[in-house]
């Protein structure tokens, strides 16, 4: 084993994280975005959708940017410049994207401002694809997915806090009707973002972070597949697994406010609260998951599964006090969360186990949604968000296993597939004018079907090829 593997290199892993908090502000504030959006430049409610294409669809732009370009190059162009300068340039390119938002907001241009979004996303893009790998990289592969689901922690606090700074900033003045003054606002905070942006790209620039991490250095010694990192099967079926994960997730969430209109009779000021809950429990969820990646000493970790989650919870509750909710409705929350950490328990650490154990809990929470009543459905579906909160590190350390120098060409794959949260949402919607909102959450099942399928598929492949989840190893063999 190599020592410099033998544990999570803090050094390292720690710098890398800021990024994963810059994806979750942002992403959360796009929702900010969307209803001011709608009413200054005078949108329909599928124009103002075209905040989140934009921003989402640069995701697969720039991985098929990535792939081509690596294709013309006969060589992968991650592995050519570098890990940390790949996120420094991804960080560039996000600067850029926020500098439009000065002329968006001068001209009051609508394009210019979804410019500017699917530029930032377009830099994200390209930190997803060498943040992700890199993270399962800086330490033994047995915590590999519990330092993914750490940073995901992390970019779930940027979720929890983002829309709250960026509504203050910009949207501070709302009440008083003058649009033009709030589209103005918009300029500051974006630029303030950019200038954010270089910042880190220069401190990571000059971090400890590894130009090429030394888990996929050995991997490549070791020989394995040449050509396309298709030609690895746990890969081409976590593409479908992460579109799969990211549309239950997606979908889940923006599904429930019709839902809870529909059949309970909630007036809208009154489900962001709950709304708020379903991205909190992905917090919740990471932050008990990534307890194996802090610490060897299984009684400490089994301190820690208890504490962590409702530190998490903790956060959402003083976010909600500070905006004013009425609390007492969530803290029955606090008992479904007992079911998170009993699931986690049962895990043991193995990705693939994680998977399959938190996928069959993600179904039950929905089949209790769709066949019950009242607030129990409300909680059931909310509670789909602490059991998809492992899952897109789970699948993405099962789809990287045993890649080696194809490691880079496979993230990209993977972050390609995001695409599936604006497709499967839709899908849902659509089923809804049919069988009713309520029981479209069939989707959600499907989905989670085939993920604990992929789970034990996967699993199975990687053990032929020398990779077990369940050995202590640094190496990918």
């Amino acid at each position: 084993m190599s020592s410099q593997n033998a544990k999570t290199n803090w050094a390292q892993f720690i710098p890398l994280a800021t990024v994963f908090f810059f994806w979750g502000f942002v992403a959360a504030s796009n929702d900010i975005l969307i209803p001011v959006f709608k009413e200054a430049f005078n949108l329909s409610q599928f124009e103002s959708q075209l905040v989140s294409f934009a921003f989402y669809i640069a995701y697969t732009v720039g991985s098929l940017i990535l792939i081509g370009i690596s294709a013309i190059m006969k060589t992968d162009l991650i592995n050519k410049i570098g890990y940390k300068n790949s996120l420094a340039l991804g960080l560039g390119i996000s600067a850029l994207g926020t500098l439009l938002f000065y002329p968006a907001a001068n001209n009051g241009s609508f394009t210019l401002m979804l410019s500017g979004l699917f530029i930032v996303a377009l830099g994200f893009s390209l930190q997803q694809t060498v943040a992700n790998p890199l993270a399962i990289a800086l330490g033994p592969i047995k915590t590999g997915s519990q330092r993914l689901t750490l940073a995901g922690g992390i970019n779930n606090f940027g979720t929890t806090i983002g829309p709250l700074i960026v509504s203050f900033a910009i949207f501070g003045t709302a009440t008083s009707g003058d649009t033009t003054l709030d589209i103005q606002s918009v300029k500051i905070p974006y630029l303030i973002l950019g200038a954010a942006f270089l910042v880190v790209a220069i401190l990571l620039k000059f971090s400890a972070l590894p130009d090429k991490p030394a888990l996929i250095e050995a991997e490549e010694k070791q020989g394995g597949r040449s050509g396309s990192a298709l030609a690895y099967p746990q890969l081409v079926l976590g593409m479908i697994a992460i579109f799969v994960y990211v549309g239950v997730e997606v979908s889940t969430a923006s599904n429930l406010p019709e839902y809870m209109k529909e059949n309970l009779g909630f007036s809208t000021k009154d489900i962001a609260p709950y709304i708020s809950l379903y991205w909190a429990s992905m917090m919740i969820g990471r932050w008990t998951g990534a307890v194996e990646a802090f610490t060897d000493n299984i009684s400490l970790q089994k301190v820690l599964r208890f504490i962590a989650p409702y530190l998490a919870f903790g956060i959402f509750l003083l976010v909600n006090a500070i905006a004013k909710h009425d609390l007492a409705p969530f803290y029955v929350y606090g008992v479904i969360i007992l079911v998170l950490i009993l699931a986690d328990m049962a895990s043991k650490g193995n990705p693939a186990r994680m998977l399959l154990i938190f996928s069959g809990v993600g179904i039950l929470a929905l089949l209790v949604g769709m066949f019950t009543k009242g607030m129990v459905s409300v909680y059931a579906f909310t509670s789909v968000g602490l059991f998809c909160s492992t899952l897109w590190p789970c699948i993405f350390t099962l789809a990287v296993s045993g890649l080696g120098k194809n490691t880079s060409q496979g993230s990209s794959f993977l972050i390609m597939m995001i695409m599936g949260g604006a497709i499967i949402s839709p899908l849902q919607g659509w089923i809804a004018g049919s069988i009713g909102i309520q029981y479209s959450y069939v989707v959600g099942i499907l989905c989670f079907a085939y993920l604990a399928f992929y789970a034990l598929k996967a699993s199975s492949i990687l053990k032929a090829q020398g990779i077990d989840f369940d050995q202590k190893v640094a190496g990918g063999h």
